[in-house]
């Protein structure tokens, strides 16, 4: 039965008025990102009250009026820029989806934001937004392992080309690759900063620098996206250092507890436009229970990282004096000029997740990660306990291996990414998995 007047008036709600936002001030105080993440983009009154947004789970929604259909359809199929004005379609969006869109954006200050099924399917969205049969990406080297085959295998396959440079170049060599590759047309420059497995970091102000000079006279420069997930979004903020889109698997900080798959890009409207047209077709949009799991994650994502970076601080000042780890690529202890360089002008912290050359080779890692007993042998990082992986023979297996000697994926490199459990239980773990060397 409908409700009478009264019965709608208990409701509290007006469906025709715009939801209550939430303040992103109070006065002149700007509010930081962990205060927004408990509240930002979500009206309880439209809710039934509810302190938590609720999972929605619909494949659609009803429009209010047929002018409002076709205006949102105007929106989702590039009729009109800027996407629908309203909820259409779960394939398009949702109230889960756009709240967390809302909410990744404000860690970086982005104009706007995506959310996908996994990371695998940002970039492979992004990529296919970009590019068209011809064309070159650039692109900074080791790249994760997938990332790399779709470049390299797959979008080669519809005659897309690939030049890369290696993760700590100069802005000489970057020029250089640049400039072979702008023979033809640079539809992209894609980095990975700090680079999977080694921690390489890539000097982005020098490759926007290098970007703006070659393609100077061009009518229109390649975007610099750049896969932000080891060290972002509070250790790295490549949008204030001139990249154009950050890519993140969110499986991993921002989801921070190994249950879940799914991945973001955000950067300039005018950009993100591009690619959610694509998502649109694609479907490559993440489910509302995924979205409404990490918009629990957000609320604790400085307190999660912020531990297990001083947790890894701990841990790696012990691994470093240990006879038997032979290097580390740790960010906390950079000692070449360069990688310290850009460290200093590029990040806040050196992050949870690093690499452990152990001495001898692949036989000595895999006592080593035999012997774990806190620490679980397993892929992924940035998650709430302590995982360690051997690249070369998981991750990155199906990298040639000149490329992987090329990348300095040894098979005495063990990568680790460091939880928020007691540090000195860890410490007591690594130390006895060592001694079985």
């Amino acid at each position: 039965m409908p409700m009478d007047e009264t019965e709608a008036d208990m409701t509290g709600v007006d469906a025709n008025r715009s939801p209550i936002t939430e303040p992103a001030r109070i006065g002149d105080r700007k509010l930081k990102p962990s205060t927004l993440m408990m509240g930002h983009g979500y009206d309880p009154s439209l809710s039934e009250g509810s302190l938590k947004p609720p999972i929605f789970l619909t494949s659609t929604f009803v429009f209010p009026n047929a002018a409002a259909g076709k205006r949102h359809f105007e929106g989702v199929t590039g009729k009109r820029p800027g996407g629908a004005e309203g909820l259409v379609y779960s394939r398009f969006n949702g109230p889960n989806q756009e709240i967390l869109e809302d909410r990744l954006a404000i860690w970086e200050e982005a104009e706007d934001a995506l959310a996908f099924s996994s990371g695998m399917a940002a970039i492979a969205t992004l990529f296919l937004s970009m590019v068209k049969p011809g064309d070159t990406i650039v692109h900074s080297g080791p790249l994760y392992a997938a990332t790399e085959t779709l470049i390299g295998r797959i979008l080669g396959k519809f005659g897309v080309k690939w030049l890369d440079f290696p993760a700590g170049a100069t802005r000489a060599e970057i020029d250089r690759v640049l400039a072979e590759a702008a023979t033809g047309h640079v539809a992209l420059i894609y980095l990975e900063s700090p680079a999977n497995p080694t921690n390489a970091l890539v000097d982005v102000e020098a490759v926007v620098a290098s970007r703006d000079a070659i393609f100077a006279d061009a009518a229109d420069k390649p975007p610099i996206a750049i896969d932000n997930t080891f060290l972002g979004p509070l250790w790295h903020q490549p949008l204030r250092h001139g990249a154009d889109i950050v890519v993140y698997s969110l499986t991993k900080y921002a989801g921070g507890h190994s249950d879940l798959v799914a991945g973001g890009v955000l950067g300039k409207k005018a950009q993100i436009d591009v690619i959610r047209s694509m998502r649109n077709t694609i479907g490559t949009i993440c489910d509302p229970n995924t979205a409404w799991m990490l918009l629990r994650s957000l609320e604790t994502l400085e307190l999660r990282m912020s531990r297990a970076g001083e947790n890894a601080a701990k841990v790696c000042a012990f691994l470093r004096q240990h006879p038997k780890v032979e290097r580390m690529g740790y960010l906390g202890f950079i000692e070449d000029a360069r990688q310290k360089d850009i460290y200093d002008r590029h990040c806040t912290g050196a992050g949870s997740t690093f690499s452990l050359l152990v001495k001898g080779g692949e036989a000595e890692a895999f006592r080593f990660l035999d012997a774990l007993r806190i620490a679980k042998l397993a892929v992924s990082l940035g998650g709430t306990e302590t995982l360690a992986s051997h690249p070369a023979a998981m991750t990155h297996l199906s990298v040639p291996d000149a490329r992987k000697q090329a990348l300095g994926i040894t098979d005495n490199l063990v990568r680790i990414s460091i939880g928020v459990e007691d540090a000195d239980d860890l410490i007591a773990d690594f130390d006895q998995a060592l001694a079985a060397i």
